[in-house]
């Protein structure tokens, strides 16, 4: 009787939705905050592009596939011979966002790589109308093309070569994520998990052979360890979970937490003072995803492999 007083007791059912909504929103958060962490690492870590990739890659991998372990059990194997010609697609598409991430921040700042990072929605956007017709509404119209003109003052004032490659690499990065995101929207079957660990091993598999620099030392191969288990892995079950519980906008508005948090991080530690430019055309990108986000219509059905699952990658 008790049981059934609780269960249609008007008083329980909202507070039971706070909880919900308040934990997925602290948990989405704190992806974000581990996502945010990735240019520590990689200023931290004095190695080279291969070296860091391909171990960041490996460990990337691993915890991945610890969470396809957790999440399926006994069937793990079985979810990766299920991933089919589209997964085998989509993993080397993974592959291509994590060195771009990576060798995006060893070229330029932190900051110009998450101002580009930042415009993935807009990106998708297109991606998605070119690909499959897919209407672009006009708020998201409007905010891609504020979103263009922030990228603009940033790109614009690039002087040296390397700020150009790394936004030119952050732009790939963007554009890679961006076809993921849409793949997983128009194909909602994919469990991008699997994928992104097959992502990983590619990506692990293509730098091993162009490291140069031999084994990292103990300390730093532990540092690689935490940097590719933290941000992927354990990042990957904090926002898949907490993205379960809320509303896909409200969990990218959330998730844009990464953006101003990645340059802060490193400008503390290591004095790394973004750009005049950067600082001008983030706002615009960050008030154009805000304004957007905040005024979308929510889909009556969530599907498992859209935003939520999608950003298992690594943010990259």
């Amino acid at each position: 009787m008790s049981g059934m007083a609780r269960t249609h007791s008007p008083t329980h059912a909202p507070l039971s939705a706070r909880r919900r909504r308040a934990r997925g929103i602290a948990l989405v958060a704190l992806a974000s905050v581990v996502w945010s962490t990735g240019g520590l690492y990689v200023r931290f870590l004095d190695l080279d592009l291969w070296t860091l990739q391909a171990w960041r890659s490996l460990f990337s991998a691993l915890s991945l596939l610890a969470v396809v372990l957790l999440d399926k059990g006994r069937d793990a194997p079985k979810a990766f011979r299920d991933m089919g010609v589209l997964g085998l697609l989509a993993a080397p598409i993974a592959g291509v966002s994590m060195i771009c991430f990576v060798a995006a921040l060893k070229f330029t700042t932190v900051a110009n790589v998450m101002v580009i990072y930042a415009t993935v929605p807009f990106v998708a956007a297109g991606v998605a109308y070119l690909w499959v017709r897919e209407r672009i509404e006009r708020r998201t119209l409007i905010a891609s093309v504020l979103a263009l003109l922030g990228v603009s003052i940033m790109a614009g004032n690039a002087t040296r070569a390397a700020d150009l490659l790394g936004n030119a690499l952050s732009f790939l990065m963007t554009l890679s994520f961006s076809v993921l995101l849409v793949m997983a929207r128009r194909y909602p079957s994919m469990a991008m998990a699997p994928i992104n660990a097959l992502g990983a091993l590619l990506c692990a598999a293509f730098c091993f052979p162009l490291v140069t620099g031999g084994v990292p030392s103990l300390s730093e191969m532990l540092t690689l360890a935490v940097f590719g288990a933290t941000t992927t892995g354990f990042a990957y079950l904090l926002f898949l979970n907490g993205g379960r519980l809320i509303p896909s906008s409200e969990a990218g508005l959330v998730g844009l937490l990464d953006v101003p948090l990645a340059p802060l991080w490193v400008w503390l530690v290591f004095g790394e003072e973004p750009a005049g430019s950067a600082l001008i055309g983030g706002g615009i990108v960050l008030a154009a995803l805000v304004w957007c986000l905040s005024g979308l219509r929510e889909p009556e059905v969530e599907s498992e492999g859209g935003v939520s699952s999608v950003r298992a990658e690594d943010g990259p």
